[in-house]
């Protein structure tokens, strides 16, 4: 009798459905710990900005600090996903044309200065936040309206108008998420970046003053930007990301 012939199993139905996830975990995890390890930009971008939003909380709404403080950053957080949301919507347009390799490029080079920048070696990156000054222009007045906060939906709407305030962490990250491809996947990392953002912001409203001393000293600043340079690299094409992918 002849042997049969060695076949390869077919992946199942449901390997294929898990394979799109296993791949998108990691990317997930990054971005978690690349809003976790920009907490110190977050700290001078926003934290003035967190105890300002603290301090508006009427005197009788003192013992829901916690909750409206939650609201707010809720409120931030969808605020990235919906921007990834759109901004992925045109990362998807043109996912099968030379845009996107310059946009994969242009993203890993926007995620180095960033790790530069939260090292402390080099703050051009700065000057991208300038981009978004026109538009905050518009929102700030609306968010203006909103203080003081008196209830729980009333935090959540500032805090979404909050989201969309002029940062060069934001801006990277949106644009990296966008390279790839996806609009849902797009949103889903900015929301992943988001949560990673929370610890720190929620600490300062707090006024947790150990957690945000401990991001404000300078070796943990340098270590997250190196970390962040490294993804930068990893994010840029080229035969690097083959070897990576191997090991």
């Amino acid at each position: 009798m002849r042997p049969r012939a060695y076949r390869a199993a077919k992946p199942t139905p449901a390997e294929n459905r898990n394979r799109p996830m296993l791949e998108l975990a990691p990317l997930l995890v990054s971005a978690l710990i690349l809003g976790l390890l920009g907490g110190g930009h977050c700290l001078g971008m926003c934290g003035g900005l967190m105890g300002a939003l603290t301090l508006a909380i009427p005197p009788e709404q003192r013992s829901r600090r916690l909750r409206l403080l939650l609201a707010y950053n809720l409120g931030r957080i969808l605020s990235y996903a919906l921007a990834g949301l759109l901004l992925g919507l045109a990362g998807w347009a043109v996912a099968n044309s030379p845009l996107a390799l310059f946009m994969r490029v242009l993203a890993g080079l926007l995620l180095i200065a960033m790790g530069l920048y939260l090292a402390g070696w080099w703050s051009g990156l700065t000057r991208i936040e300038g981009l978004g000054k026109g538009l905050w222009r518009h929102i700030q007045p609306l968010a203006s309206r909103l203080l003081p906060v008196s209830s729980l939906p009333r935090a959540l709407l500032l805090g979404a108008l909050w989201g969309w305030l002029p940062c060069g962490l934001v801006y990277s990250t949106l644009l990296w998420s966008a390279s790839q491809g996806s609009a849902l996947d797009s949103a889903l990392l900015m929301l992943a970046f988001g949560l990673g953002t929370w610890p720190v912001l929620l600490a300062t409203g707090l006024a947790a003053e150990r957690i945000t001393a401990l991001l404000r000293r300078r070796s943990v600043r340098m270590a997250g930007g190196v970390l962040v340079i490294l993804f930068g690299i990893w994010t840029l094409p080229g035969p690097h990301q083959h070897w990576l992918m191997g090991h």
